[in-house]
Parts: structure tokens; C-alpha cells; sequence
């Protein structure tokens, strides 16, 4: 952390990443607890000569600084204080003439994990929001299984029979997908003999016994309900936006998978299909759609993901998924080893349950090592949308991906783009759209843009720093950045400019001409021929598309956000009767601008 760095993080608070200590003569025993906490979750800040004073962060200096530096870095790299070693990056800064220390405690390895104080477990500590927390119980368990170096799918289980607890139609199924996969392999008929050909079966002591992984994906279910006793999956599709809805509505249409892994999934597609936004078909051997839509890699690749790398030894939360009307929550059970940034790279990741994976990407439902995180980002991207989000929860051990229906360049946003005066790429313009999208305050890290398709850290600082030079961003580190507030104002007052207008006899307004004029030539060409109720496959037609999500995202969206045009059955946005028509906002702007088109003599006076 560079010293103006500091300076501006001294201006905010606390939090869990953030964590300052007077230490004037000495190092605070409870410091040691915000190593732990830190090293046991996503890392953090330890600042020592900072004091808090009526809620705002004081510099007050350490008085003994080599002292207090010896002290608390021999502690750490002793292994006695704390039951691992703990090496962090140390700066020494003078402010106002008073000396202040930074440490960086970083992430502690999965294997290290947890890390407690004078040799007792139990005295394990978090870091959540500005405090650090003492383990409970069972959080205390999600540690000790993640440290366990016998993967948790890999134990075998000596109370099961073979003969009896596996499905034999998953099986079949199973088979059947891989043979037609890789035809080059001999079949094995039977099943026990298959499914130990592939581990999923060891003969140990003389006895065959079925793994963990093996009675997961392929057991029948009350084998599966033995082993795990909370559901695989529960499924909600809930039709209302995430914003407009509670926890105490109802779903719309649910389903709780108790069954094997492999079933789960197979009924998981089919809902998914249900709900689809036009019909289609499916290659047997991948359950990949043939015409590959973006769409369904993504709900496809953020799905296997939940099933392959959730915590199957967490008894008390289980894995969801939320449908609403303007985004797909992915929830698991169990945090990802690596941080956000890294799943974001094309490499091999920890991983908890490496049979489980394997079993999917033997049969090709599963992209290669280390690309699934990416391919839903580049897949959400190709559509146009927000980027999905991620929350990787280190202390409560939790993931979610939420994948937002929502384009990143909305109308308001291309307008102000070309109000701005300066000459944007596309991926530019997506960068400031996304900085635009955060709330005000709140920073835009070289992995959000990262997230918009760029396969390095160094592409997306390039892609930042020219935004920077034309100032459009302003840089908080070398790693975050701001939309300046002068921006944002711009945007906001440009935005509430766009009103209802409507246009008069003697021609069409200005805010007409303006909307027309920044209408693409489909948008137009749509407009122009809607006098009636149309079907989305009519439209398409008009304009000559034939991916049904992009001409969505391109030019239907956009006409439905500007209140051009409305749906005849809103509630219900994905049925299959939906119609669309003009709203008299569209009428108008369309008699405006024939009144506009004809000629002087024609017009009415």
C-alpha cells in the first residue's frame, strides 16, 4: 500500500479488509487475533499508530517504532504465537511526523487453514465487516474439512454395498454419454466394474467399496439421502424482479433435487428447457444446444459449477437456485479456493471435490481446467449484459454468482456516450458504463474490468489508464477507480432530461427528433411497421434477424426500456403468447415523424 493510498483509506473506516491499532509502546495482543482473521479469510490491512477518535481514523504515531516492528514481525515468523508461520509485506511511513507501519497479512493456503492462537483451535478467528469473529462449531468444521488433504469425495465407504447402492439407469446414462464421446472405448457391461474402472469403486482389503463421489453422482437416492442429509439442490423460479420481491412470496415453481448428482442435473435442464426463451435442441452426447447461445453456456457452466464444488460435508445449507425475471442467483454451500481475480485466470484451480469434476468433464459437460468462471463471463458479455457478479464469502464460506439480465450500454448510456464529445472504443465505453454502474463511492477494480472479456490484468490496465488520460476515470490506487463525480453528475442530470414529450400537429417535438434520431435503423424499420399485436417471430422477420437473445438485447430492449414499445402480457414476460405492440408514446413519435416527412404544402397548418 503506497503512502496516498493509506492517506485515503485513513479518511473512510474500518472493515474487513481495513484494521488499525494505536501500538504507540507496544504490539496489542489483540492484534494477533486480525492476523488470524485475515489470514483465514481474503487477507487485509493491519495498520499500527492509527487510533480511532468519535468514529474517524487519527493518526497518532508509534512512539517505539523498532521496537514495536521487531516485536510484532518476530512474533509472526516464530510459529509460536500463532500455529502457522505468518510472512507479511511491512512499509514504514512518516505522517505529520509521526511514524506509522502497514502490514499486509495475505490469504493463508487452503492446507494452512485455519490458523488459531496458543495451539487451540477453537480459538480460530474471521474477519467480518470491521470486526474479527471467534469460529463457531461448525464453522470451525468447514476449515478442518477444507484442510483434510483426502479430498472429502474421495473417502470410501465401508457401510455401503456396491450391488445395491447405485442407480443403475444413471449409470446406463452415464455410459451411454461417454461412449458417444469416445467411441474408441470398449464398454464395460457391468456396472460395479464400470464405475471401478473410474474410481468410483476401490477395492481395498479385499473388499470393493464405493466412494463418496461414486454414491453422489451415481446412487440411488435413498443411498444419497443416507449420505447427505439435506437436498443436492433446491430450484425456485420466482417471476417478479429481484428488487420487487421478499422472502416471504411465494415461489412460482419449485423443485427440492434429493436425488444423485446426475439426476439432479438431467431435471435441472429440463426446467431450464421449460423456460427457455424459444425452443431448442440439444446435442445428446454434451446436452450442449446445438446452435450454442450464450445464454445457456452460461446458465449451463454457473449450474455445473454449483453441483461439482459445493460443500457435501455441510449438512445445514444447501445449494439453490433462484430464477427471477431479471437475473439468475447461483448460491452454494462452500467458498471457491482461489480469489476472484484468479478464477478469472486460465489455470488449473484448487479445487474441493476433483472427482466429482472429473466426471462431468469426461463426458463434456464441463469446459477445460480453469475456464468454466471465464466462460460465463465472456459468454454474459457477448449478450451485452452487466457483468455477472460474484461474492466469494471467505468467513461464512459461501459463493454466489448472480447473472444479471440487464444490458450494460442501456439507451441513457449510448446517448451520453455520444454527448461526451470524445472518441470511445467499444471496450472503452463498456469500462466507463460499468463505472457508471457502480454506486457512488464505490470503486471500479481492474477485475470488474477484467470481467468484460480481457484475458489480462495489463489489457484492463491499459484499457483504465486511457480513461484516466481522458479523464473519465480517476485512479484510488493502482488497482481501483472512480467515475469523478463531475461525470456522474453529467450522466444523472442527462438522464432525468429524457421525458415523455409528445409531439403536436405543426410537427414533432424536439425530444421526437432527438429519440428518432438516435433509434438504430432496425429500431426504426421495427416501428414503422408495428399497427397491430406482433409476435416476437414476426418482428425478427421484419429485420432479418435470427438469434432471438441478441435481436432481444440489441433492438427490442431498448425500445421496450424507452417506452416505445410494451408487452400485452407484462407480468409474464416469457410466455409464449407474448405480444408486442406501440405505446402511444411510440404512436406519437411515429406520427411526428411522418408529419416530419412530408413535405411543406402536405403539413398541416
Amino acid at each position: 500500500m503506497k503512502q496516498d493510498e493509506l492517506l485515503v483509506r485513513l479518511r473512510g473506516f474500518e472493515w474487513n479488509d481495513f484494521e488499525c491499532k494505536k501500538a504507540s509502546r507496544g504490539v496489542p495482543d489483540d492484534a494477533y487475533k486480525t492476523v488470524a482473521a485475515f489470514a483465514n479469510t481474503a487477507g487485509g490491512w493491519l495498520v499500527f499508530g492509527v487510533s480511532e477518535h468519535n468514529g474517524q481514523l487519527e493518526v497518532t504515531g508509534v512512539d517505539e517504532p523498532d521496537r514495536v516492528q521487531n516485536d510484532f514481525l518476530s512474533t509472526l515468523r516464530s510459529g509460536q504465537k500463532l500455529n502457522q508461520i505468518i510472512r507479511v509485506e511491512e512499509q514504514r511511513y512518516s505522517i505529520d511526523g509521526k511514524t506509522v507501519f502497514t502490514f499486509h497479512v495475505p490469504e493463508s493456503p487452503r492446507f494452512d487453514k485455519p490458523i488459531y492462537l496458543k495451539g487451540d483451535p477453537r480459538q480460530t478467528y474471521i474477519r467480518r465487516g470491521a470486526g474479527d469473529e471467534q469460529c463457531t462449531a461448525r464453522e470451525l468444521g468447514r476449515f478442518l474439512r477444507d484442510h483434510d488433504t483426502q479430498s472429502f469425495d474421495g473417502e470410501l465407504l465401508a457401510d455401503l454395498d456396491v450391488q445395491r447402492c447405485f442407480d443403475e439407469d444413471t449409470v446406463r446414462w452415464y455410459k451411454a454419454q461417454f461412449l458417444l464421446r469416445n467411441p474408441d472405448q470398449s464398454d464395460i457391461a457391468d456396472p460395479v466394474a464400470f464405475l471401478h474402472h473410474w474410481n468410483y469403486v476401490t477395492e481395498h482389503q479385499g473388499q470393493m467399496l464405493p466412494s463418496r463421489a461414486g454414491v453422489l453422482l451415481f446412487g440411488k437416492r435413498q443411498y444419497v439421502e443416507q449420505l447427505l442429509p439435506r437436498p443436492v439442490l433446491d430450484y425456485q423460479r420466482i417471476d417478479t424482479a429481484f428488487d420487487n420481491w421478499s422472502a416471504d412470496q411465494r415461489w412460482h415453481d419449485r423443485y427440492v433435487f434429493e436425488e444423485n448428482i446426475f439426476s439432479t442435473w438431467r431435471g435441472l435442464v429440463a426446467r431450464y428447457m421449460r423456460i427457455a426463451e424459444h425452443p431448442f435442441s440439444l446435442d445428446p452426447a454434451t446436452l450442449r444446444r446445438n446452435d450454442d447461445p450464450p445464454d445457456y453456456v452460461a446458465f449451463r457452466e454457473a449450474a455445473i459449477n454449483l453441483l461439482v464444488h459445493q460443500d457435501y460435508g455441510d449438512p445445514g445449507r444447501k445449494a439453490a437456485i433462484k430464477l427471477f425475471t431479471d437475473r439468475t442467483v447461483f448460491w452454494n454451500p462452500g467458498d471457491a479456493f482461489p480469489s476472484t481475480a484468479a478464477l478469472l485466470e486460465p489455470t488449473e484451480k484448487d479445487v474441493r471435490n476433483p472427482a466429482l469434476i472429473k466426471a462431468f468433464r469426461r463426458i463434456g459437460l464441463s469446459d477445460q481446467a480453469g475456464t468454466g468462471i471465464r466462460a460465463i463471463f465472456r459468454n454474459w458479455h457477448e449478450l451485452g449484459r452487466v457483468p455477472p457478479q460474484i461474492r466469494n464469502d471467505k468467513a461464512s464460506k459461501e459463493f454466489e454468482l448472480v447473472l444479471v439480465n440487464k444490458p450494460l450500454l442501456t439507451v441513457a448510456m449510448q446517448q451520453f456516450r455520444q454527448s461526451l464529445g470524445v472518441d470511445l472504443s467499444p471496450e472503452q465505453a463498456d469500462a466507463l458504463a460499468l463505472g457508471l454502474e457502480k454506486p457512488a463511492g464505490e470503486s471500479l477494480s481492474l477485475t470488474d474490468i477484467r470481467g468484460l472479456g480481457f484475458s489480462t490484468t495489463q489489457q484492463a490496465k491499459a484499457l483504465a489508464d486511457r480513461l484516466v488520460a481522458q479523464n473519465l476515470l480517476e485512479p484510488q490506487s493502482e488497482t481501483r477507480f472512480q467515475v469523478p463525480e463531475s461525470i456522474r453528475q453529467r450522466f444523472d442530470l442527462e438522464t432525468a432530461q429524457v421525458t415523455e414529450q409528445v409531439g403536436t400537429k405543426s410537427g414533432p417535438s424536439e425530444d421526437q427528433v432527438r429519440t428518432w434520431s438516435q433509434l438504430t435503423a432496425e429500431q426504426q424499420g421495427l416501428l414503422t411497421k408495428m399497427h397491430a399485436e406482433h409476435t416476437i417471430t414476426e418482428l425478427m422477420d421484419w429485420v432479418k434477424r435470427v438469434n432471438r437473445t441478441k435481436f432481444r438485447d440489441q433492438c427490442l430492449t431498448p425500445l421496450l426500456e424507452q417506452g416505445l414499445v410494451t408487452m400485452t402480457i407484462p407480468d409474464k414476460p416469457q410466455s409464449s403468447k407474448q405480444r408486442y405492440r406501440l405505446t402511444e408514446r411510440g404512436t406519437a413519435l411515429l406520427a411526428g415523424q411522418h408529419t416530419q416527412d412530408k413535405t411543406p404544402h402536405e403539413r398541416p397548418v
